[in-house]
């Protein structure tokens, strides 16, 4: 098994060894891109697949659109079409020919999109439009990392139509909540929901709200965005309904996305010097049984156990893992740890004699994790146990974000705290202030917490009197 860089001693290094080592992900010929592996993608399967339930518990369904978008279709928003311009890539030769208009594979849909909703709304009784698509995107980056930022990388993203503004608005803090519980509840992954910065907002929005989580480097990921885009791109693109006063009226219209990089925020916010750490929910095997055996007349007399405790397991619903690989205890302890399985049983052939298994969980450190437990009664106890260890990790997420945080009303202050941390200063929401923070900080306005106190003070780079505090830090 190979070695893993100590987190402490190069972070990014740590979470590509992590990577390879746990078989997720490898590189793609082509630059800025990533295969993922089977292991990477069951991990993705099941955070999608609690998240795509969230979306049709609130009424949302899915769709597909084309991955070519005509290029007059982004001109058609100024703003949108500026903003996407440098990481566009474009078709302008198929089949041997050239083509007429130029083709941009897509970077995201809102256009794409917004042309089919001018065609299938007419009237206020089509409204409102919940559509979501799971897809991938393809954004021209200088600098990747698997995961985090890929050229093509695959997500979710959420496209809404509305009468009305309140009702829109509604559409965007409602999903930016959805994003927010399947963080906590199937990812133990804490984090801050805000509205993002003037300089922040999604290129044709009137606002954009994230979620904004601490990695383990204390830098900030960007976990997700709801933007409220007005009408901006009804008016472009023609999105319009007769009311019930006989008039016609241009639609409100949202879109909403969470990426793959979720996926690495799991292994940035949970993984140890061990590798990774995995909530339960989303974890691809839940459970691994290593038998233990030191000849051939071992090996039966505990295969004879293990395989009716793996199959009792599985049919009680969990996903389980028979180790039964020619290959030595202490490999296999570290090749699981590796890969983040919440829970290892043990089984040798005193554990076959006293009729109990070692059970050992990947959350906590060193003898703290082990215990020896009766086999019968263990499903039921393997259940009982996955809700603690997620527990676990959301608390020690949360305790090393809370502590990691520090409230400033100075800009020497801030300077201080954003060196190995976040900071909560007074801002104001000022283009302006926000590339102070850049250029003298290298840090980022990451968002306004939608959970502010009341008060006044001056904010930390212009002086000017404001009633918000935002979180400021580096970031991903």
């Amino acid at each position: 098994m190979a070695k893993i860089t100590p987190r402490s001693q190069d972070f990014s290094e740590w979470y590509l060894d992590v990577i390879r080592e746990a078989d997720m992900a490898d590189y793609a010929p082509v630059r800025g891109c990533i295969v993922v592996k089977p292991y990477g993608w069951t991990l993705y399967e099941n955070m999608r697949d609690y998240l795509d339930k969230r979306f049709k518990d609130t009424g949302h369904v899915n769709a597909a659109f084309p991955l070519f978008i005509p290029m007059s279709f982004l001109q058609r928003e100024a703003h949108h079409v500026e903003g996407f311009a440098p990481e566009l890539a474009v078709v302008t030769h198929g089949g041997g020919e050239v083509l007429e208009e130029p083709l941009v594979v897509r970077p995201t849909s809102e256009t794409i999109i917004g042309y089919s909703y001018s065609q299938w709304i007419k009237s206020y009784r089509d409204l409102p439009v919940l559509i979501n698509c799971w897809n991938s995107v393809v954004r021209w980056e200088k600098r990747t990392k698997p995961f985090l930022r890929t050229m093509e990388f695959y997500w979710q993203e959420g496209h809404t139509a509305h009468a009305t503004h309140e009702e829109s608005l509604a559409e965007v803090l409602r999903m930016l909540n959805v994003y927010y519980d399947h963080m906590r509840e199937d990812c133990a992954l804490p984090g801050f929901r805000g509205r993002k910065s003037i300089n922040e907002r999604f290129a044709g929005a009137i606002n954009t709200f994230s979620v904004e989580s601490m990695m383990g480097d204390k830098r900030s990921l960007q976990s997700c965005t709801s933007h409220d885009l007005g009408q901006n791109f009804a008016r472009a693109f023609e999105i319009k309904y007769l009311d019930r006063d006989n008039t016609e009226k241009y639609c409100w219209t949202t879109s909403w996305g969470l990426s793959w990089r979720l996926l690495g925020a799991v292994i940035m916010v949970h993984g140890d010097d061990q590798g990774l750490r995995l909530p339960p929910r989303i974890a691809p095997i839940q459970v691994v049984i290593v038998p233990i055996f030191r000849n051939d007349a071992e090996r039966s007399q505990v295969m004879e156990v293990a395989e009716p405790v793996c199959r009792s397991l599985k049919a009680s619903g969990l996903r389980v893992k028979l180790d039964d690989r020619d290959e030595t205890p202490g490999f296999k302890f570290n090749d699981w740890e590796m890969r983040g399985v919440p829970v290892r049983v043990e089984i040798g052939p005193k554990d076959v004699a006293s009729r109990s298994v070692g059970l050992a969980r990947r959350d906590l450190p060193g003898k703290a994790s082990k215990s020896f437990v009766p086999q019968e009664g263990l499903a039921e106890r393997i259940h009982a146990l996955l809700p603690e260890i997620h527990a676990s990790l959301l608390k020690q997420a949360e305790d090393f974000q809370n502590g990691n945080i520090r409230e400033c009303f100075t800009w020497d202050e801030v300077r201080e705290a954003v060196q190995d941390g976040w900071a909560l200063a007074p801002l104001d929401d000022h283009p302006a202030n926000d590339e102070r923070i850049r250029e003298a900080l290298t840090a980022k306005s990451l968002n306004f917490p939608l959970d502010q106190p009341e008060g006044e003070w001056a904010c930390v780079v212009s002086g000017r009197k404001v009633r918000e505090r935002a979180l400021i830090g580096k970031s991903y």
